[in-house]
């Protein structure tokens, strides 16, 4: 509907307007309209007002001084209780227990709190416990009490933990005043609220809930104090687990101490309250599990001493994500995610359980079997009808061996793992042992050690003792060396270091001999060494940009990413939140984009390596804190270097990049470039191809500098799947089509335009800043 106004010039007020309305009837009506009439005989629309008389001013007035008065009252109350009443507002919250000695006994179905037996024993103290202070002299500022815990042995005496929650602003006690208030009560004949039971008077017990654990509660010095008194600690020993509360658990064997450094079972009972609670708050769906992790850690023998079993990294953080909110400041600190262990293998660590049943109800079941490692252990590919429970997953693909397949002299696996690295080097065979592989892939590169064969699932050392009758010393220092040499360039070492012939202190550990020392290709066979003389030697500069994990060239490499792919690929995390991407250029440094950290408050920042799914974890992940940041001091770059905590151990999934040569032509011998990114839902790592382009295409993206690189696909591919994050690599092959350099960095993240439209896409160049990249990486300084 659409109303119309019509001023006319010359119109007199409404205030002075009058109506005449005739009706059908004998005679003529006159009325007079009030003087507020909005209708005129000659107009559409008209509007007037109308002045307040003094007796509506004066209600007004009183109605705002009403309001103003209210609006001052709510001030008043607002600042008095942010100033006055906010420190003492929070409850106060007091542990405590007691130990019940007759009319009630402890049995083994206490220990879960989901249990029928639980939930009636603990609503039944809860009661008692209620009335007794709802009706003492602390009832003003009681508001109630939760029974935390039932502890004891089968048959006897039932302990009772439970927590009292007392508001401050109404009463002041402390943990002495609940203590007598309860001996008192207990104490007394006829107590109303114990009936029936017979409490022990010395077992009372009251804390306030940040009461450290008994145990030191920082991390243990680096150097150890220097005194003169000092005794060498026992060797660790492996010991019956006796702990109730973690029956349930797959292992009965424990060790002391644990990271809390409980040294035995009475110190741990001591503290057990304070992370039943976290089990009980179910703050996370695998709490139960970490808690008996930490507080009873496997164990498992070892050659000088028995070793602890703690969970993996990535198990602690998925805990502290959970129920890290509810840890004291004192607990986090021991807690501590950087300072747990990677997965190598199976015993290595303690992974995350139940994974594959999370992967399924996280709606991925489509992960399950599908070639692509998203456990640390594999349980999604090694519970696979291609894969039965006794065999090696081939780490790529849907392809699982038997043990005795690994250099057995034929290739089974799809990338040629199982006949890779089948000499090796390592401090002992123990140390190679110690841990069951998943794949057969090794789960570190060691660059110093004694050479050991890996042939068909058995490991040894290369004995050295034929050497000595069948050839001259200079033979055989040329022979040890030729061998030395070739073993450093198949582990992708660029340079020998050391060579030696030592006494093996080792027992019972098979050995293999050169069949022909001075032939082309050496081989090898099974053969006693009664000298003992094994051959121990040490390589250095890995090489750089090589794909380790793959027999084929870096040309044929497909568009989503497998395992190996791109090992120098980091995700950079803020608070465990996906921002930024990075490239690995040496053990304990990243390169990415300063955009990454602007406007960013100050927060715990990690670098993720080894991983192609961010919400996988696959066997080969490796995650490090972040400690300082370097930027370029080249005008009009953005790059900037990260520094490690800790250095990277390197593998064929974790490897630095090349950087390109300082006076290197960005157009010149590029004959292969691309970019990585992720999908929209971070699924999965992408590769883009590119290929340089004129500056003039990406003028509309950025303003051009003498630093920046521009870039198209060179077919014009719709790529609006993939997505690149602030501090992505332009990577390209160098000429001899074996390894990569990182030649640029995008400085914001690129998102996809309209489906099948081409963009171009802009980074900041590296040759520039080669130079500053190497003398930081030297000097170590952030």
């Amino acid at each position: 509907m659409t109303v119309t106004m019509d001023h006319k010039n010359g119109r007199k007020s409404s205030l002075d307007s009058k109506v005449s309305m005739s009706t059908v009837s004998n005679g003529t009506r006159h009325y007079r309209r009030s003087a507020s009439s909005i209708l005129s005989t000659d107009s559409d629309i008209r509007f007037t007002r109308k002045k307040l008389s003094s007796q509506y001013r004066c209600g007004c007035c009183i109605i705002a001084s009403f309001l103003f008065l209210l609006l001052l009252a709510s001030a008043a109350v607002y600042f008095g209780y942010t100033y006055f009443f906010s420190q003492t507002s929070q409850e106060d919250v007091y542990r405590a227990s007691f130990k019940v000695v007759n009319g009630d006994r402890y049995v083994i179905d206490m220990a879960d709190p989901s249990t029928d037996v639980f939930k009636v024993r603990a609503r039944d103290y809860r009661e008692r416990l209620n009335l007794l202070f709802r009706r003492s002299y602390i009832k003003h500022g009681f508001s109630g009490t939760e029974i935390l815990a039932l502890d004891g042995n089968e048959g006897n005496d039932l302990t009772v933990h439970f927590s009292v929650r007392i508001d401050p602003t109404f009463v002041d006690v402390d943990s002495d005043d609940l203590k007598d208030l309860l001996k008192k009560e207990i104490t007394f004949e006829e107590s109303l609220y114990f009936r029936n039971i017979t409490v022990d008077a010395n077992s009372i017990e009251v804390m306030e809930s940040d009461a450290p654990i008994h145990s030191s509660t920082t991390p243990k010095p680096t150097t150890p104090k220097t005194t003169t008194t000092t005794k060498a600690p026992e060797p660790r020993k492996c010991t019956k687990m006796e702990l109730t509360y973690c029956s349930k658990q797959p292992y009965n064997i424990t060790t002391y101490p644990n990271i809390f450094d409980h040294k035995n079972l009475s110190m741990v009972q001591e503290n057990m309250i304070l992370f039943r609670e976290l089990v009980d708050a179910e703050c996370y769906m695998n709490a139960y599990d970490f808690v008996c992790n930490v507080l009873q850690p496997p164990c498992k023998k070892g050659v000088k001493e028995d070793d602890m079993v703690l969970p993996c990294k990535s198990y602690c953080r998925d805990f502290m994500n959970g129920c890290g909110s509810r840890l004291s400041p004192k607990i986090k600190l021991i807690i501590d995610c950087n300072r747990f262990p990677e997965f190598e293998g199976t015993g290595s660590c303690i992974p995350r359980p139940n994974c594959l049943w999370d992967i399924k109800t996280h709606g991925l079941p489509s992960r399950h079997c599908d070639g692509v490692g998203d456990c640390q252990d594999l349980a999604d590919e090694r519970t696979c009808s291609y894969c039965p429970s006794d065999q090696l997953h081939c780490g790529i693909g849907r392809v699982c061996i038997r043990k005795t397949q690994r250099c057995d002299g034929h290739v089974d696996c799809p990338d040629g793992s199982d006949e890779r690295a089948c000499l090796s080097l390592a401090p002992n065979v123990n140390n190679l042992t110690k841990n069951i592989l998943v794949t057969p892939h090794l789960p570190r590169y060691i660059s110093n050690g004694f050479v050991v064969f890996n042939e068909k699932g058995d490991v040894g050392k290369l004995c050295t003792e034929n050497l000595n009758r069948s050839l001259s010393i200079n033979k055989t220092v040329e022979v040890l060396r030729t061998v030395a040499s070739s073993l450093c360039r198949a582990l992708s070492y660029r340079k020998l270091t050391s060579v030696n012939v030592e006494i093996d202190k080792e027992q019972g550990v098979p050995y293999v001999s050169m069949k022909d020392p001075t032939a082309s290709e050496i081989s090898f066979i099974r053969a006693p060494c009664n000298s003992k003389q094994v051959l121990k030697m040490s390589c250095d500069d890995l090489e750089c940009g090589y794909q380790a994990a793959h027999s084929q060239s870096g040309t044929r490499l497909n568009k989503v990413s497998l395992h190996g792919d791109w090992p120098w690929h980091a995700a950079l995390f803020k608070e465990d939140v996906h921002i930024c991407d990075g490239t690995l250029i040496s053990t304990d440094w990243v390169i990415t984009t300063t955009s990454c950290f602007q406007g960013q408050p100050k927060a715990e920042w990690t670098v993720r390596l080894g991983i192609i799914r961010i919400s996988g974890t696959s066997p080969w992940q490796q995650e490090r804190r972040i400690v300082g940041m370097v930027k370029s001091p080249v005008e009009g770059s953005t790059l900037a270097m990260i520094k490690l905590e800790e250095p990277l151990v390197m593998s064929d999934f974790v490897r630095p990049v090349c950087l390109p040569k300082k006076n290197f032509g960005v157009k010149e011998n590029l004959m292969y470039c691309n970019t990585l990114g992720w999908m929209r839902n971070r699924d999965q790592l992408q590769r883009v191809q590119v290929r340089m382009s004129k500056m003039a295409k990406c003028e509309n993206m950025s303003i051009p500098s003498v630093n920046g690189i521009c870039t198209e696909t060179p077919y014009g591919q719709d790529d609006c799947n993939e997505e690149e994050f602030a501090g992505s690599p332009l990577l390209c092959l160098q000429p001899n089509g074996s390894r990569w350099s990182l030649i640029g960095v995008s400085n914001w993240r690129i998102a996809c335009l309209r489906t099948r439209v081409d963009r171009p896409r802009m980074y900041d160049k590296i040759t520039s800043n080669v130079e500053w990249i190497v003398e930081t990486m030297q000097s170590g300084d952030v």
